[in-house]
Protein backbone atom coordinates (compact mmCIF):
# COMPACT_ATOMS: atom_id res chain seq x y z
CA UNK A 1 0.00 0.00 0.00
CA UNK A 2 1.22 3.45 -0.79
CA UNK A 3 0.48 6.24 1.13
CA UNK A 4 0.98 10.46 0.14
CA UNK A 5 1.51 12.07 2.79
CA UNK A 6 1.37 16.39 2.87
CA UNK A 7 0.70 19.21 4.83
CA UNK A 8 0.91 22.84 4.59
CA UNK A 9 -0.89 23.55 1.57
CA UNK A 10 -2.52 26.89 2.24
CA UNK A 11 -4.94 27.38 -0.51
CA UNK A 12 -2.64 25.48 -3.23
CA UNK A 13 -1.34 22.31 -4.68
CA UNK A 14 1.61 21.85 -6.19
CA UNK A 15 0.53 20.19 -9.39
CA UNK A 16 3.47 18.05 -9.46
CA UNK A 17 2.46 16.24 -6.01
CA UNK A 18 -1.39 16.27 -7.01
CA UNK A 19 -0.07 14.17 -9.77
CA UNK A 20 2.06 12.13 -7.64
CA UNK A 21 -1.22 11.53 -4.99
CA UNK A 22 -3.19 9.45 -7.84
CA UNK A 23 -0.73 7.08 -7.74
CA UNK A 24 -1.09 6.55 -3.80
CA UNK A 25 -3.68 4.30 -2.20
CA UNK A 26 -4.34 7.30 0.21
CA UNK A 27 -3.94 10.44 0.70
CA UNK A 28 -3.26 12.03 3.77
CA UNK A 29 -3.19 15.76 4.52
CA UNK A 30 -1.71 16.82 7.95
CA UNK A 31 -2.96 20.38 8.16
CA UNK A 32 -3.43 24.35 6.95
CA UNK A 33 -5.02 22.83 3.80
CA UNK A 34 -6.48 26.47 2.58
CA UNK A 35 -9.76 25.18 1.12
CA UNK A 36 -12.29 22.47 -0.08
CA UNK A 37 -10.77 23.07 -3.50
CA UNK A 38 -7.18 21.88 -2.06
CA UNK A 39 -8.72 18.64 -0.99
CA UNK A 40 -10.94 18.11 -4.40
CA UNK A 41 -7.62 18.37 -6.20
CA UNK A 42 -5.56 15.14 -4.62
CA UNK A 43 -7.38 12.15 -6.04
CA UNK A 44 -6.03 9.04 -4.09
CA UNK A 45 -7.02 5.38 -5.64
CA UNK A 46 -9.38 4.77 -2.48
CA UNK A 47 -9.00 6.92 0.62
CA UNK A 48 -8.57 10.91 1.62
CA UNK A 49 -7.78 11.26 5.42
CA UNK A 50 -7.25 15.22 6.36
CA UNK A 51 -7.15 17.12 9.69
CA UNK A 52 -6.94 20.77 10.58
CA UNK A 53 -3.96 22.90 10.76
CA UNK A 54 -3.86 26.09 12.72
CA UNK A 55 -4.52 28.55 9.60
CA UNK A 56 -7.89 26.20 9.26
CA UNK A 57 -10.24 28.74 10.33
CA UNK A 58 -13.93 29.60 9.33
CA UNK A 59 -12.37 33.25 8.65
CA UNK A 60 -9.96 31.39 6.23
CA UNK A 61 -11.74 29.64 4.54
CA UNK A 62 -14.86 30.90 2.53
CA UNK A 63 -18.19 30.75 3.57
CA UNK A 64 -19.37 27.93 1.27
CA UNK A 65 -16.54 25.58 2.59
CA UNK A 66 -16.79 25.55 6.34
CA UNK A 67 -19.02 22.94 6.00
CA UNK A 68 -16.11 20.97 4.99
CA UNK A 69 -13.79 22.48 7.72
CA UNK A 70 -16.29 21.40 10.36
CA UNK A 71 -15.68 17.61 9.27
CA UNK A 72 -11.98 17.78 9.76
CA UNK A 73 -10.43 16.59 12.82
CA UNK A 74 -7.67 17.92 14.90
CA UNK A 75 -5.77 14.54 14.62
CA UNK A 76 -6.64 11.54 13.58
CA UNK A 77 -4.76 7.51 13.38
CA UNK A 78 -4.90 5.27 10.69
CA UNK A 79 -4.38 1.34 10.98
CA UNK A 80 -2.27 0.49 7.93
CA UNK A 81 -0.70 -3.01 6.87
CA UNK A 82 2.12 -3.32 9.51
CA UNK A 83 1.63 -0.35 12.03
CA UNK A 84 -0.81 2.25 12.97
CA UNK A 85 -0.30 6.18 11.30
CA UNK A 86 -0.72 9.11 13.62
CA UNK A 87 -2.02 12.48 11.94
CA UNK A 88 -1.39 15.66 14.02
CA UNK A 89 -0.44 19.37 12.67
CA UNK A 90 2.42 19.42 14.94
CA UNK A 91 1.48 23.33 16.09
CA UNK A 92 1.88 22.58 19.49
CA UNK A 93 4.36 24.79 21.70
CA UNK A 94 8.17 23.55 21.38
CA UNK A 95 11.31 23.20 19.51
CA UNK A 96 10.86 20.21 17.03
CA UNK A 97 13.14 18.52 19.41
CA UNK A 98 10.51 18.48 21.99
CA UNK A 99 7.96 18.12 19.92
CA UNK A 100 9.29 14.68 18.65
CA UNK A 101 10.01 13.73 22.01
CA UNK A 102 6.40 14.52 23.26
CA UNK A 103 5.17 13.03 20.39
CA UNK A 104 7.40 9.30 20.85
CA UNK A 105 5.93 9.31 24.27
CA UNK A 106 2.56 10.01 23.85
CA UNK A 107 1.71 7.73 20.27
CA UNK A 108 4.62 4.83 21.98
CA UNK A 109 2.13 2.47 19.68
CA UNK A 110 2.29 3.95 17.15
CA UNK A 111 4.53 3.20 14.04
CA UNK A 112 4.95 6.85 12.50
CA UNK A 113 3.36 10.08 13.06
CA UNK A 114 3.02 12.66 10.62
CA UNK A 115 3.07 16.13 11.13
CA UNK A 116 3.40 19.23 9.48
CA UNK A 117 3.53 23.19 10.62
CA UNK A 118 7.46 23.70 10.06
CA UNK A 119 6.91 23.62 6.15
CA UNK A 120 10.32 21.79 6.27
CA UNK A 121 10.66 18.37 4.96
CA UNK A 122 12.14 15.76 7.15
CA UNK A 123 12.22 12.22 8.34
CA UNK A 124 13.59 10.79 11.29
CA UNK A 125 13.90 6.74 11.43
CA UNK A 126 15.92 6.61 14.13
CA UNK A 127 13.54 5.89 16.82
CA UNK A 128 9.89 4.32 17.12
CA UNK A 129 7.51 5.80 16.49
CA UNK A 130 8.99 7.36 13.41
CA UNK A 131 8.61 11.22 13.27
CA UNK A 132 7.43 12.04 9.47
CA UNK A 133 7.57 15.82 8.35
CA UNK A 134 6.07 16.00 4.45
CA UNK A 135 7.22 19.96 4.02
CA UNK A 136 4.96 22.06 2.50
CA UNK A 137 3.00 20.99 -0.66
CA UNK A 138 1.81 24.08 -1.80
CA UNK A 139 3.76 27.28 -2.91
CA UNK A 140 3.65 29.02 0.77
CA UNK A 141 7.33 28.78 2.20
CA UNK A 142 8.44 25.26 0.77
CA UNK A 143 12.38 25.95 1.72
CA UNK A 144 13.60 24.55 -1.16
CA UNK A 145 10.47 23.67 -3.10
CA UNK A 146 7.34 21.77 -2.49
CA UNK A 147 7.61 18.32 -1.06
CA UNK A 148 5.66 15.26 0.33
CA UNK A 149 6.46 11.54 1.63
CA UNK A 150 5.28 8.20 0.14
CA UNK A 151 5.13 6.01 2.91
CA UNK A 152 4.75 2.38 1.27
CA UNK A 153 3.87 -0.18 3.97
CA UNK A 154 2.56 -3.90 3.65
CA UNK A 155 3.90 -7.36 5.37
CA UNK A 156 7.31 -6.19 5.59
CA UNK A 157 9.25 -2.98 6.86
CA UNK A 158 7.75 0.09 6.01
CA UNK A 159 9.68 2.16 3.59
CA UNK A 160 9.67 6.18 3.38
CA UNK A 161 10.46 7.92 0.34
CA UNK A 162 10.54 11.43 0.36
CA UNK A 163 10.14 13.64 -2.74
CA UNK A 164 11.13 17.29 -3.47
CA UNK A 165 10.43 19.11 -6.40
CA UNK A 166 11.85 22.45 -8.04
CA UNK A 167 10.02 25.66 -6.91
CA UNK A 168 7.52 26.32 -9.24
CA UNK A 169 6.78 29.37 -11.33
CA UNK A 170 2.93 29.54 -10.82
CA UNK A 171 0.30 31.76 -13.07
CA UNK A 172 -1.08 34.92 -10.64
CA UNK A 173 -4.79 34.57 -9.70
CA UNK A 174 -4.44 38.53 -10.07
CA UNK A 175 -3.24 40.64 -13.51
CA UNK A 176 -0.99 42.90 -13.08
CA UNK A 177 -0.86 46.35 -15.00
CA UNK A 178 2.10 48.02 -16.21
CA UNK A 179 3.13 51.19 -15.03
CA UNK A 180 3.23 53.42 -17.57
CA UNK A 181 6.16 55.36 -18.44
CA UNK A 182 6.72 58.41 -17.79
CA UNK A 183 9.50 59.65 -19.84
CA UNK A 184 7.18 60.24 -23.09
CA UNK A 185 9.82 58.57 -25.44
CA UNK A 186 8.68 55.40 -28.51
CA UNK A 187 11.29 52.54 -27.46
CA UNK A 188 10.20 49.37 -27.39
CA UNK A 189 11.22 46.95 -24.73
Amino acid sequence: MRVALLSDTHGFVDPRIAERVTECDIAVHAGDIGGADVLLSLQPREELVAIRGNNDTPERWSEGERHVLDTLPAETALDLPGGRLVVLHGDDSGTLAQRGRRYRRRFHDAAAVVFGHSHRLSTDLDAHPWLLNPGAAGRTRTNGGPSMLVLTCGDGPWRVEPLRFDPGRYPSLRRRERPARETGDDESE
